[in-house]
């Protein structure tokens, strides 16, 4: 995405500018920016014979664009869906859309959202954010929820299935590795993926009573360059100091791969390891659910609501910046244990009625 707005510059200056931009925002960020962003030239081409860069797109468009990938039903209540057949399956053979059809909802409100970003690194006024537009989408999203859309969540591993996902880890080094693994992600705070893959042994600071200090640098919504440090206490940290000892590990990686024959390597696991991982325990444990590695993050949040903790204290150990963000998962765990949701068992027992 290039910087109209600044066009005044110099081209080399541009450029520049373009790899702040690019360097400066998450890989995962760059890689979703990407495919949503191909995705909408490839239609915009398709279905109006325009060129994306050419200029704003007009509300119009962006409106044609929440018809043609979400359904409604028509007035012989039958699904429809306004996006040409003959452009759909163009759209699967350039590679841009997985499968013929509609788009969940979440998919299409990102990529719009690409398309209001674009829109004003370029200078140019969005079509994203015109009252008529939002209006469209708004209607559009409840009718998905009405059809019977839910947003899938991934499964929160709160406290109990935890505790069954450590009861497989076993004292071998995949098991010691894996039980310091989900320990550290969950109780430093719900690290994301990334961060518990970035950790390095210079992260780590022990104190004499066998706790540590995590010290964090850039997240997803972090990225002022602040050290952040997160505490490592109790099961967890004892967990962590058994596989370092055990792995031998003092510098480089903390949780790093291992090679056949169970030999510790020196790279580090992936953030698609560590789903995998996630995944993998929940299952040894006959787990129920849609596991991942954001299953960590949600458990403890939804855990700490459960307990009632402060929710300042709560988004200091998250780094959650929105409040709202942190509350879908919170209040889910406060209802869990409020006496709320449990009426009848506090209910007084009706006076026997005399016999006739």
């Amino acid at each position: 995405m290039s910087t109209h707005s600044l066009e005044f510059l110099e081209a080399g200056a541009q450029r520049a500018v373009e790899q702040f931009l690019e360097q400066g925002t998450p890989p995962n960020t760059v890689r979703s920016y990407a495919a949503a962003f191909a995705y909408l030239q490839a239609w915009y081409r398709l279905r109006f014979d325009a060129d994306i860069s050419a200029g704003p797109m007009p509300v119009a468009a962006a409106v044609q664009f929440i018809i043609d990938h979400l359904a409604r039903r028509d007035d012989d209540r039958i699904l429809a869906l306004e996006l040409p057949h003959s452009i759909d399956r163009q759209l699967v053979g350039l590679g841009v859309k997985r499968e013929l059809g509609p788009l969940k909802t979440n998919t299409v409100v990102h990529r719009l959202s690409v398309l209001g970003k674009y829109h004003r690194l370029r200078g140019w006024d969005s079509p994203t954010d015109d009252a008529r537009y939002r209006t469209v989408l708004r209607s559009a999203r409840n009718t998905q929820v009405h059809e019977g859309e839910r947003i899938s969540k991934k499964t929160a591993a709160t406290a109990d299935p935890l505790q069954a996902m450590l009861a497989t880890c076993d004292d071998g080094l995949r098991g010691l590795r894996d039980r310091a693994l989900l320990l550290v992600g969950w109780s430093s705070g719900g690290r994301r993926r990334a961060e518990l893959a970035n950790i390095q042994c210079q992260d780590l600071l022990r104190h004499p009573d066998g706790s540590y200090a995590l010290s964090l640098g850039l997240s997803k919504t972090e990225r002022d360059g602040q050290v952040r440090q997160k505490p490592i206490r109790g099961k967890a940290a004892l967990a962590l100091s058994a596989w370092l000892q055990a792995a031998a590990i003092s510098q480089g990686p903390v949780f790093v791969r291992l090679l056949r024959g169970g030999k510790p390597a020196k790279t580090a696991l992936s953030g698609n390891h560590i789903a995998l991982i996630v995944k993998r325990r929940a299952q040894l444990a006959g787990l129920q659910g849609d596991w991942a590695a954001h299953s960590l993050r949600s458990g403890f949040i939804t855990e700490a609501g459960r307990q009632n903790m402060a929710i300042p204290d709560v988004m200091a150990m998250t780094d959650h910046r929105s409040v709202n963000t942190l509350m879908a998962y919170y209040q889910a765990g406060e209802l869990l244990a409020a006496p709320v949701a449990n009426l009848l068992a506090n209910a007084a027992e009706p006076d026997p009625q005399p016999s006739t």
